[in-house]
């Protein structure tokens, strides 16, 4: 039986139980301060400034399924940007979009209202009063580093926050910020 760990990352937190990489003598959060299970470790990672759905398992082959990228599993993220793009512009992301490291894989990509589940972001988006800000639900295949952050920045419309809402049929339905639900498989 294998352990599979659903946790709601909050922004600003690392998606790794230690924070070997800090020069600045300040501690960042890690999963440690939120996960107390021995033996689980993230199958993919999530940014540091990006919030939502990560996945932690004790078993290896269950976490080479879910983060190797030829297995291609889906991944949905809501995503809070900067402006209002058309349908035109969520048209690129759909098609597949020249990244600097490559042409990406279509995504999904509508435009959303603000979902209804979101919770306060600590500390706040920075808002512009001349400029409106867009909710867009994207559904990608790939994972390469910051890769909807620099898609929505490559039409124009950078992003301002960023919620993992979905990996495979794993949601964060129902799982609060900082919390996590363990399964057994």
């Amino acid at each position: 039986m294998s352990k599979l760990i659903l946790f709601n990352k909050p922004y600003n937190v690392l998606s790794q139980f230690s924070d070997n990489k800090n020069t600045s003598g300040n501690s960042r959060e890690t999963l440690k301060d939120y996960i107390p299970i021995p033996a689980v470790y993230p199958a993919g990672r999530l940014d540091r400034d990006s919030e939502g759905l990560l996945l932690l398992t004790d078993d290896g082959q269950l976490q080479n399924k879910i983060a190797n990228p030829k297995n291609k599993m889906s991944k949905t993220y809501w995503v809070q940007v900067e402006g209002k793009p058309s349908d035109t512009d969520l048209q690129k992301l759909r098609e597949g979009i020249e990244l600097k490291d490559g042409m990406t894989l279509p995504a999904k990509a509508k435009q959303i209202e603000e979902p209804d589940q979101l919770w306060p972001r600590n500390p706040p988006v920075r808002y512009r009063k001349t400029i409106p800000d867009t909710w867009v639900e994207i559904t990608i295949k790939e994972g390469r580093n910051r890769q909807v952050r620099r898609m929505t920045a490559a039409i124009g419309y950078p992003t301002l926050r960023l919620i993992r809402y979905r990996i495979g049929s794993w949601t964060i339905d129902g799982i609060k910020p900082k919390q996590y639900l363990e399964l057994v498989l």
